[in-house]
């Protein structure tokens, strides 16, 4: 697995930096790593190279499967080229299902390289999956909202959340859920429409960091102001303010307000009461996943094919879909082990 973590540009396989911006070099084969000099690429050749070799390997069966695809003279049964064709209802065509099974296990190979352009392609393939068979019977909707948290892009992790849990009475036919119709929705309204026994659980662990990621940026604009706000003029004050939080949320004309307020106390209270309600539901959809979160052990070698809910199985398989996020957002396993040990006030 690659060592560098996701972040909001490209950067160096080797040494993390971003080296020359959009002429870094990119590896050939996998197309998701970027090196600053041939001398790295080469230096990072022996740790790279199952990786990659994995994502070439997986990439060329999934564009195998969709030539094949295109080239579909259809029958009797089935029009041709589903692409075209059978938007919406792609995997209630039968021809279609082995192209799907390829290219979710091409997300899964890029899942091994945790740089940024392989978190966008993650996404963007199963968003189009998404569009392609809205009935989701393979689940992969269980992986955007996590990987739309290490792209720093909360509201769109937010929006897609709400718009599966509640915009539609979903059953898995081929006509709902429908295009994505929430957009710029609260992130600090109640999430109690979420907090249920049906929570979808790797939902609720995205959830939850999300609410967290912005407690964290709060509770930084209030140390900023303990620091700073008496000694620096308002005008550059406010610029400071911008670069403490990580979070674009509060860069929305809807939410700069809160960079300008001198007290936060109130919207720290409201964040934290979301974040213990969330998490004791996700304890209560499955008892393994916080454990497991801050001690995962061997959860991130395997990846079971199979599970029920609330079992052991499960935790595995949405662990690995939400770890890199909690990973890489500093201080979020900090107040999973806060909340655990019943210290979180």
């Amino acid at each position: 697995m690659s060592s560098d973590i996701a972040s909001p540009a490209p950067r160096c396989g080797q040494c993390n930096s971003t080296g020359t911006g959009p002429n870094l070099l990119r590896c050939s084969r996998c197309k998701v790593i970027h090196y600053c000099s041939i001398e790295h690429q080469q230096a990072h050749f022996p740790i790279h190279k199952g990786a990659c070799k994995i994502v070439f390997r997986t990439r060329s069966s999934m564009e195998t499967e969709e030539q094949r695809l295109r080239n579909f003279p259809g029958d009797v049964m089935t029009a041709a080229d589903p692409f075209t064709t059978g938007v919406g209802h792609f995997w209630g065509i039968h021809e279609t299902r082995d192209y799907m099974r390829d290219r979710f296990a091409f997300v899964e190979a890029l899942q091994r390289m945790r740089s940024h352009d392989s978190v966008v392609a993650q996404l963007d393939h199963l968003k189009d999956m998404l569009r392609l068979s809205n009935s989701d019977n393979m689940g992969v909707r269980d992986l955007i909202p996590a990987l739309y948290l290490r792209l720093d892009r909360d509201q769109e992790c937010y929006d897609f959340i709400k718009w599966w849990e509640t915009s539609t009475d979903y059953e898995w036919n081929d006509e709902k859920p429908g295009p994505l119709d929430v957009h710029n929705a609260d992130v600090f309204e109640d999430a109690a429409f979420i907090c249920n026994k049906y929570l979808h659980l790797a939902f609720g662990a995205s959830m939850t960091l999300l609410k967290i990621k912005l407690l964290l940026d709060v509770q930084n604009l209030d140390k900023s102001l303990e620091k700073n706000g008496e000694k620096v003029p308002n005008e550059v004050f406010d610029g400071i303010q911008q670069h403490v939080v990580r979070s674009p949320i509060f860069l929305t004309p809807r939410n700069k307000i809160i960079l300008e307020q001198k007290d936060h106390t109130d919207l720290i209270l409201k964040l934290k009461r979301q974040i213990k309600q969330l998490y004791g539901t996700v304890n209560n959809v499955n008892r393994f996943y916080w454990t497991a979160l801050l001690q995962p052990g061997r959860c991130l070698n395997s990846r079971p094919q199979m599970y029920s809910p609330g079992t052991k199985d499960e935790m595995v398989l949405k662990l690995q879909y939400t770890y890199d996020a909690w990973i890489e957002t500093k201080g979020s396993l900090e107040v999973i082990r806060l909340l655990k040990q019943g210290k979180f006030e």
